[in-house]
């Protein structure tokens, strides 16, 4: 790893660590839940908080705590934005456990979903105390008051954006026969992964103390740079498998991925067999018959490699612009070699 990653990214873990700890000193009660009555023993807190740790400390990418970072390095200084990493990586890990919940997935990032682990109830409650206590980071800032009070406009409305992508994908997954459109398809993505990525970058551009406008041009940036992966995502679950969960496990769960739609699109015939794979998978679970042939299907066009294309090209693209409107910036050429890559991690993968 790059060590000017890994020196900020040291500092990453330790803003989380500390933020969501085993033990609860009397100054973190106070900070997240301020004065408690004394009957509420740590016990009831490690219930509330241990679903979401365990998560978090299981790994992830964090490139998006990274890319806030680097997005406050662009415009200026990275030393307000550690502070304010929970807002997004917190965000993350709750909408992770809600996800598993609704999409029935067993599995995340190699161990039991936290609802199976936990029980659904605890999951439920942790997850959604977490995306409430993402904002504590905002709080205790040391930012102005008028800062903090775009930092919770940006933080909220990303917030409900994020909940308005993930009905689109439910309503799909819920009903197996209805196929979206390609623009319907990306505006979900836009929405369920690229507003995590657009509060990262802005949280990044506000926290550095940056203009409205790099926060609105970089907040557009990474929401494509979000999209870009999620269709990469998409990919990676029909061909290699997804680090930590099974190959395929999108068709169990009924997922209208951009490959499935492009498919469609171009073999249209080939509907009523896509439907059967996903009633069978449904039922039967991820071992089914009906996950391979599902993906035997789909790797009967150039769908799969035309999504593969279509992600890298536009996060190829995106970073340019990046480059383009900050020419001669460190962190401009970060942000580049970041998702670079990123790419070339999963290089081959069609």
């Amino acid at each position: 790893m790059n060590l000017q990653y890994k020196s900020r990214l040291d500092k990453i873990e330790a803003v989380l660590a500390e933020k969501l700890p085993a033990f609860f000193s009397d100054k973190w009660r106070r900070a997240f839940f301020g004065e408690l009555p004394a009957a509420v023993a740590d016990t009831f807190i490690s219930n509330l908080t241990s679903p979401c740790r365990s998560l978090m400390l299981l790994g992830g990418k964090r490139w998006r705590p990274l890319l806030q970072v680097l997005c406050s390095e662009l415009v200026s200084n990275a030393e307000p934005s550690y502070d304010l990493v929970p807002l997004v990586e917190f965000v993350h890990t709750a909408s992770l456990i809600h996800d598993d919940i609704e999409d029935g997935s067993e599995i995340r990032r190699g161990e039991p979903a936290a609802y199976i682990a936990y029980g659904t109830d605890f999951a439920i409650n942790s997850g959604s105390w977490l995306y409430f206590a993402a904002a504590e980071c905002i709080q205790n800032s040391e930012l102005s008051s008028e800062e903090k009070n775009i930092l919770y406009g940006i933080f909220f409305t990303e917030l409900r954006r994020l909940h308005v992508g993930q009905a689109m994908d439910i309503y799909w997954h819920k009903n197996k026969d209805i196929i979206p459109s390609e623009d319907e398809y990306l505006a979900m993505t836009s929405l369920k992964t690229g507003t995590l990525a657009s509060l990262a970058a802005k949280t990044g551009v506000i926290s550095g103390r940056g203009s409205e406008d790099d926060a609105v041009f970089m907040g557009k940036a990474a929401a494509s740079i979000g999209i870009g992966f999620q269709i990469l995502d998409d990919v990676i679950n029909l061909t290699t498998g997804n680090r930590g969960k099974k190959r395929g496990d999108d068709v169990v769960e009924g997922k209208k991925s951009l490959p499935l739609i492009l498919h469609i699109k171009n073999k249209p015939g080939d509907l009523d067999k896509i439907l059967s794979c996903f009633a069978r998978a449904e039922k039967e679970g991820i071992n089914s018959p009906a996950v391979e042939e599902f993906i035997e299907i789909l790797s009967s066009s150039d769908a799969v490699s035309t999504a593969y294309k279509r992600s890298r090209a536009l996060i190829n693209d995106t970073c340019r612009q990046i480059s383009g409107r900050y020419p001669g910036s460190q962190a401009a050429v970060l942000i580049g070699e970041l998702f670079a890559g990123m790419l070339r991690a999963v290089e081959g993968v069609c």
